[in-house]
Parts: structure tokens; sequence; C-alpha cells
């Protein structure tokens, strides 16, 4: 069955549902070319700095550039996806991203597993393979993504609402530890950010012990992210901590 569906639900215990606008092949296509041209140019350089391996042999010398090239590409992806937030230089300008299946950032293991398969979705020919998965999965998902548990999302920037409405509290005691807040936003993913601002936006429409844990949920997976000192987030209750979190990951730094 052919899936036209774009967007990915994640539901939480509590009844939570949060959409995640999914990258379609179109704009993964493209992206992924880039990329290839990227890494081309990239294996074209080692092979210029390494051409002595040819003076020795025709055949050590194209045996090396087989080898290069598939270190270098999957070294580029892994390195990419895992230090530039789940980007590559192709995702980035095509505003998608690799996010794990759970809308939070995807680990080592993952990214790791999903490119290392990306040499069987590119079977036969023109990846193919994972053409066909993307194609007939309803969250866009090739063969390496599903082993993985990986999804491809655009990024779509979200339109900030009145963040003084939204913190309710004007004194944030987090903003007293720049070096943290400056962590802070560098390590939490803008969909990680987004699920603190749809909880919040919809904190009416949740049942109070329903919306009690969920905030005490997302807290402790964001104090996990930056611990600040005990002292500062001892006293306020998780909404309002995760309210302060909103303030300095939405404004203007």
């Amino acid at each position: 069955m052919l899936y036209n569906q774009s967007v990915h639900k994640i539901s939480t215990a509590e009844g939570i549902t949060f959409p995640l606008p999914l990258a379609g092949p179109v704009n993964r296509f493209l992206a992924f070319l880039i990329d290839f041209f990227v890494i081309l140019l990239i294996n074209k350089i080692v092979h210029s700095i390494f051409s002595l391996f040819f003076l020795m042999s025709a055949d050590v010398g194209n045996a090396f550039l087989i080898i290069g090239y598939f270190v270098i590409s999957v070294g580029y992806t892994i390195s990419f996806e895992t230090f530039w937030n789940g980007q590559t230089i192709g995702k980035k300008l095509f505003k998608i991203k690799v996010i794990d299946q759970n809308s939070l950032q995807a680990g080592f293991q993952q990214i790791f597993i999903r490119n290392i398969l990306r040499f069987v979705d590119a079977l036969p020919a023109f990846y193919l393979v994972g053409g066909i998965s993307i194609l007939f999965s309803k969250k866009f998902q090739r063969l390496g993504d599903i082993a993985a548990n990986t999804l491809v999302i655009r990024t779509v920037k979200p339109t900030i609402p009145n963040l003084n409405l939204i913190t309710r509290d004007k004194f944030n005691s987090l903003l007293d530890y720049p070096h943290l807040t400056a962590r802070l936003r560098d390590r939490v993913s803008q969909q990680e950010a987004e699920l603190i601002l749809d909880a919040i936006l919809r904190r009416d429409e949740i049942i109070s012990e329903k919306r009690i844990l969920l905030f005490e949920q997302l807290a402790d997976h964001f104090k996990t992210i930056v611990p600040f000192p005990e002292e500062v987030i001892e006293n306020i209750s998780d909404e309002q901590y995760l309210r302060n979190l909103l303030y300095i990951l939405f404004s203007k730094k």
C-alpha cells in the first residue's frame, strides 16, 4: 500500500498526542544529492592526496578508491548526524533532520545502524531498495531507519506565542547560570523544545493527575540533559521548571 501520510503522531501514556511533520521522498532525495556531491568532492581531494597508490599499482589504487569512498561516505553521514543535531549539509539545506521515533535526538548507535545499512538501501543501484521502502512506509522510512528506529522529519520553525504569558513567573532562577543555559540551548533539539511548548499550551486540555505526571516526566528528562544546581530547582514545580526552560530555549539569546 502506498501512503501519503506526512505527519507522524506520538502519543504519550497520558493520552497526549504530538504531531511530527515527516520529510517526504523528494526532499530526502534532493538532500541526498547534495551530500553525494559533497562526498565525491571529499573523495576526490583524498584521492589526489594519496595518488601515490596508483603509481604503485592500478589495482591497489582502485581498491583504495572503493574502500576510501565507503569510509568517507559512512564517516561523513555518521559524523554530521551525530554532532550536527541529526543533519548533514544536504539535510540542513532542505530543512530536514534525523530523530529518534519518540521525537528525541537520535543516539550514536541509531545513527551508526541507519548509515551502515545505507548500502543495503542502495541495492541494486540508485537506492532502489531504500526508495521503495520509503514510498511504501507510512513513516517514510528506508530499511536503515526501520532497523535504527529513526525518522526523518521536516524542521518546521514553530510560531512562538508571547513568552511572558507562557512563563508566568517573571523571576527565572535558571538565568543566573549563563554557562548552563548556553549548554541547554546547544543540547536540546528543536523537537524536544517543541514538546515542552506543546505540553504547556495544551495544559488545560489535560486532566490534573495526568498533567502532573506528564510534566514530571518531561522535567526529569531535561534535568538529565543539563543538570542545574539542586538548590535552584528544588523549590519550583515541574511545570514552572519547564516554563523557565521555554523562556531560555525560545527567547532571543
